[in-house]
């Protein structure tokens, strides 16, 4: 990879290593303006303490994302899972806007109190994760931020709370596939573990998995 100049790095690897679940990202700057952008490096990273990592690029000539600059200066932001019925609304938020400009009233998604941080969650999505800053890495491309998850908001019967399970059947999130392509989940398969192998997957019919 090494004689491969950084856009051809990119292009490879942002193409092969997919589908990425998609981090719906809303901040709120020093002047309030709140802003919201997806990004497609996105991961879980572990649940004691809960984290989830974000990777933000920078733009032509270096200059560093809105995202970038609110969470360094406030140590907050909101991580949104995207559906397919928020897909377009997400897609729309990906275009540069001036930093004055409201992505979520641009698009005509709605604002809802945060509980445990300042920036907003978007009223739509299924998952809002709300998240402080719990540590930041800088490479010479890139902003990366941990936050830990500090308030989980679900859908409405997503989540059942005696169990602690999600309910798959009614969680349909989109990933990032590829330039402007993107892939659904709904077509699902489930594999057993083989006798004997001590796999632990779990059985065929299984339909649900622990939450956060």
């Amino acid at each position: 990879m090494g004689e491969l100049s950084a856009y051809e790095r990119y292009k490879l690897m942002a193409g092969l290593i997919v589908p990425r679940p998609i981090a719906f990202v809303t901040t709120v700057s020093v002047d309030g303006v709140v802003n919201a952008a997806p990004f497609s490096m996105f991961a879980m990273v572990g649940e004691e303490p809960p984290l989830v990592m974000i990777s933000l690029d920078r733009r032509v000539g270096g200059a560093r994302k809105d995202t970038a600059i609110n969470i360094d200066a406030t140590g907050e932001f909101v991580v949104h899972l995207v559906d397919e019925a928020l897909a377009q609304q997400m897609h729309d938020c990906g275009f540069a806007h001036p930093p004055e400009v409201d992505e979520l009233r641009h698009v005509g998604l709605t604002a809802a109190p945060s509980t445990q941080v300042a920036p907003p969650r978007i009223a739509e999505a299924p998952v809002a994760l709300e998240c402080t800053l719990h540590e930041r890495l800088q490479t010479a491309s890139r902003d990366i931020y941990f936050g830990r998850i500090e308030h989980l908001w679900a859908r409405e019967g997503l989540i059942d709370p005696e169990r602690w399970h999600v309910r798959l059947t009614d969680y349909h999130p989109v990933g990032r596939f590829g330039a402007s392509f993107y892939v659904t989940s709904r077509d699902r398969f489930a594999l057993s573990s083989r006798d004997g192998d001590g796999a632990g997957a779990p059985p065929a019919h299984r339909t649900e998995i622990d939450s956060l």
